[in-house]
């Protein structure tokens, strides 16, 4: 119980601190997001209506700078962000949850995926280390993971669009049809999926198969792997129950961080093929200077990370009794 109240007061310290940090860094940045928008379409405002627009993007100098933190930490709990700049007149909480479900789906699924398959096989090859499925699979994983997002992404895109034409160039579906709730829509999602998630899961699985590896090599030369083979128990349930619940433990944190990081999305991944994710808008938030998103979504961020550290801490707890036993 106290390592988990530990864990909470973690959680809300961390949170704290990053709202913080999320409320100043944007106003010691020279100008605000109302003077950027005049800028950016050459026109000029009175006073008054600039105060509107300062307010509108959840920035008033009228307010002293303790006024305006507090303000904002209600306007953060309540999902009052602002506007956006570079979808005006857009709130960023409409755009931001625009984007997110095609991140989720894309960015979250290929994580799970990358982590379940590369533990599996680093599992697997630990186990029968020296022989043919060790000497195969895991070295092949690992050199792709080696290869830039981009650059594979490319490549798919040359072979698999271009030369071949079997799947789409990007976009998250075909431009000027309707989102509609049908299978046709679903298979034209997919299909537009199907290239940036390849490129994700080849990319990031041999990390996943190199640390479980090493961890089940480590794990299998413990007296209590030793100990279940002298009592003659099936490689199976010394693999997975005995060697492979403690070997995954150290994955865990790394997963759990994946997981969180899951919100800011591919960026590279989602600029290739331009789909319409969270790391693409992050891009785009920085390249027109649209403060209120950019704010929204490091803080987006990092909630995300800390729920999931805070999830695998839970998950740490149940499958390692000594964690239960401490503090």
């Amino acid at each position: 119980m106290r390592y988990i109240l530990r864990r909470l007061g973690f959680f809300i310290v961390t949170l704290w601190a990053a709202m913080t940090v999320n409320f100043f860094l944007p106003r010691l940045m020279p100008g605000n997001p109302a003077t950027a928008m005049i800028a950016r379409f050459h026109g000029r405002l009175s006073g008054q209506s600039l105060r509107a627009m300062e307010v509108a993007f959840g920035v008033n100098t009228q307010q002293s700078l303790v006024s305006q933190y507090f303000a904002y930490l209600g306007n953060s709990f309540t999902g009052q962000f602002g506007r956006s700049l570079t979808f005006f007149p857009d709130t960023v909480a409409q755009v931001v949850f625009q984007a997110l479900p095609w991140t989720l789906g894309l960015v979250g699924v290929t994580t799970v995926i990358a982590f379940i398959v590369g533990t599996l096989i680093g599992m697997v090859g630990a186990w029968g280390r020296g022989g043919w499925f060790d000497s195969i699979l895991p070295p092949i994983f690992i050199v792709l993971s080696a290869f830039p997002y981009f650059w594979i992404a490319l490549v798919f895109i040359l072979v698999f669009s271009i030369t071949l034409g079997w799947l789409p160039l990007g976009f998250g579906y075909t431009n000027g049809q309707a989102m509609t709730l049908t299978w046709a829509f679903a298979w034209d999602v997919i299909q537009h999926a199907i290239l940036p998630a390849f490129t994700i899961i080849l990319t990031s699985i041999g990390g996943w198969i190199l640390t479980m590896r090493n961890n089940m090599i480590m794990t299998l030369n413990e007296d209590y792997v030793r100990m279940a083979r002298a009592k003659g128990l099936s490689p199976a349930r010394i693999m997975f129950d005995y060697a492979g619940r403690n070997a995954i433990l150290p994955n865990l944190s790394g997963f759990g961080m994946s997981l969180g990081f899951v919100v800011s999305g591919a960026i590279l991944v989602e600029y290739v093929f331009s789909y319409p994710g969270v790391g693409y808008m992050m891009l785009q938030s920085v390249l027109n200077e649209d403060y209120p998103l950019m704010q929204t979504l490091f803080l987006f961020i990092t909630v995300a990370v800390l729920l999931a550290i805070l999830a695998v801490d839970g998950v740490t707890v149940l499958l390692d009794p000594r964690t239960r036993g401490s503090g």
